[in-house]
């Protein structure tokens, strides 16, 4: 395909028409070299749906470490020797401090994300109540806390969460790759539990896992079916003592081209770009966004550093785009 005709496809999604997935494989094989032809159809879906406007969203690391999980790309499993700094569930005042340090910025989305396959009922008594506390804040919230109950779903939306983050990770054919302690029908599970307490999804995955092109698809498609709110794009920064360790970083170009095969598969979904942005894009960075990306997770992440709010709000600016 030419630029010409992933132009044309875009403007065919717009419409309201879905293509077959033999048109979106052709996307994820696309070569790096080509990957540029993406940019025209994917920018006019993002710009058609979302305008000039770049949500911003921020986290907080709630309960650090000591995870039950075995996921290889992950910092906080108890099944890897890491430098990850370990401690409980914080106090309702440090989890709410936070929030109250938006005030005046351009951030409007705070979530609270928490290790472990999921909380307790104390602790999930303890994240709710901070919320509840804060929830006339002009922020939206989101929790990010596991494999969780459906009363407790209804619990967080009483206390003002309006979003649930719960990745898929990676295609359901890669997931037994990189977690052995829960199954990928369990994410699945806890994402419609999420939405059948009326709160929206986030949910994505993180890539350079050794995924396959197809494996990509693969989770964009299911994704798609699941009709999440929000998808998170996470690209490895391999940690010392994990198993990815050792692994390559993708290049700036596959990351590019992820980010654009997700927007012509979700054109009206948000897409956010989020842990390893930096690391993996480099020079390329301000790219996401003609790719498609119409969100950034800015602040820190849960274990690796991330990038200041005053540097997104500045490339924003010379983009000629604004935050929402």
């Amino acid at each position: 395909m030419t630029e010409e005709a992933y132009f044309n496809l875009a403007k065919t999604i717009i419409q309201g028409n879905t293509p077959d997935s033999t048109q979106f494989a052709k996307i994820a094989h696309l070569t790096d070299d080509k990957v540029f032809e993406l940019f025209p159809g994917a920018n006019l879906i993002r710009s058609t749906y979302f305008k000039n406007q770049i949500h911003l969203c921020t986290i907080c690391n709630g309960k650090s470490g000591k995870c039950s999980e075995d996921c290889t790309f992950c910092a906080q499993s108890r099944f890897h020797k890491t430098d990850v700094e370990t401690y409980p569930l914080l106090s309702k005042e440090k989890l709410q401090q936070p929030a109250l340090d938006l005030k005046n910025t351009q951030v409007t989305r705070y979530s609270i994300v928490t290790s472990g396959k999921g909380l307790s009922g104390k602790e999930i008594n303890r994240v709710s109540e901070a919320f509840s506390e804060i929830k006339d804040l002009p922020l939206c919230y989101c929790a990010s806390l596991g494999i969780i109950t459906e009363d407790d779903f209804n619990l967080l939306a009483r206390s003002g969460v309006t979003r649930y983050h719960h990745n898929l990770e990676t295609a359901r054919s890669h997931f037994n790759n990189i977690c052995t302690t829960h199954t990928y029908d369990q994410r699945i599970e806890t994402i419609k539990a999420a939405q059948k307490a009326g709160l929206s999804v986030c949910s994505g995955g993180i890539f350079g896992l050794g995924e396959t092109d197809d494996q990509i698809l693969e989770m964009a498609l299911e994704l798609k079916c699941l009709d999440v709110d929000a998808v998170p794009l996470n690209f490895l920064s391999p940690i010392p003592g994990t198993p990815m360790e050792h692994q390559s970083k993708l290049t700036p170009l596959k990351c590019l081209k992820i980010i654009a095969l997700f927007r012509y598969v979700l054109p009206e979904k948000e897409i956010i770009i989020c842990g390893g942005r930096e690391a993996n894009l480099g020079m390329l960075h301000p790219f996401i966004f003609y790719a498609g990306a119409s969100g950034i997770l800015t602040g820190n992440y849960l274990t690796t550093g991330g990038r200041q709010l005053e540097k997104d709000l500045n490339m924003l600016n010379q983009l000629e785009l604004t935050p929402r």
